[in-house]
């Protein structure tokens, strides 16, 4: 026969529910990686800009050179979105209860200890079952304020993409702004 003793209290992790949650870290736990999830209709109207413009450089090119053109990443590449690490973050906040948080991104090593007193703003991720994320951390025990910063669909495009795209979208402007004329 099993007997429980009612003097046993589990503490239970909860997910905090305010915007602002002021507390002290407790743990840090390990970090995984995430990836974050692209559009694929933006993905294709991106690398169908981009490739209007990328046509008329390779025009150019063989034009006045031989030279061949810098290597490409595939779709299957650009499609799978970039990873970001997640850390998940226990806390005790100001009324004694034990929260989880995640922290997306990277912050300095020396940014974040366990027993630092942490004013954090939180937004809601879009699964119910996921805590929710650090936006902000303000180090009360440092002075510190913190933001974390992960990848983007533009940071993982790239700026030599995102430039070719744009031009290439002014180009087909132009020249839908000249059929019309005509």
């Amino acid at each position: 026969m099993v007997t429980m003793d009612s003097d046993l209290h589990i503490r239970r992790i909860v997910h905090p529910t305010g915007r602002i949650v002021t507390g002290r870290v407790v743990r840090l736990l390990d970090g995984y990686p995430r990836e974050v999830r692209i559009g694929q209709p933006v993905l294709v109207a991106v690398l169908a800009a981009a490739g209007v413009a990328g046509l008329l450089a390779a025009v150019v090119r063989s034009l006045f050179s031989a030279g061949s053109g810098a290597a490409r990443r595939r779709f299957k590449d650009l499609k799978k979105g970039p990873e970001y690490l997640v850390t998940p973050v226990r806390l005790r906040d100001s009324a004694g209860q034990l929260c989880e948080v995640e922290l997306h991104g990277h912050l300095p090593q020396s940014a974040l200890h366990p027993a630092d007193h942490v004013q954090l703003t939180l937004r809601r991720q879009g699964d119910p079952d996921l805590p929710p994320k650090i936006e902000r951390i303000v180090n009360l025990t440092t002075g510190q304020l913190l933001t974390p910063r992960t990848a983007t669909l533009w940071s993982h495009l790239g700026p030599p993409l995102l430039l070719q795209a744009a031009l290439g979208g002014l180009l087909v402007a132009a020249l839908l702004a000249w059929a019309a004329t005509s």
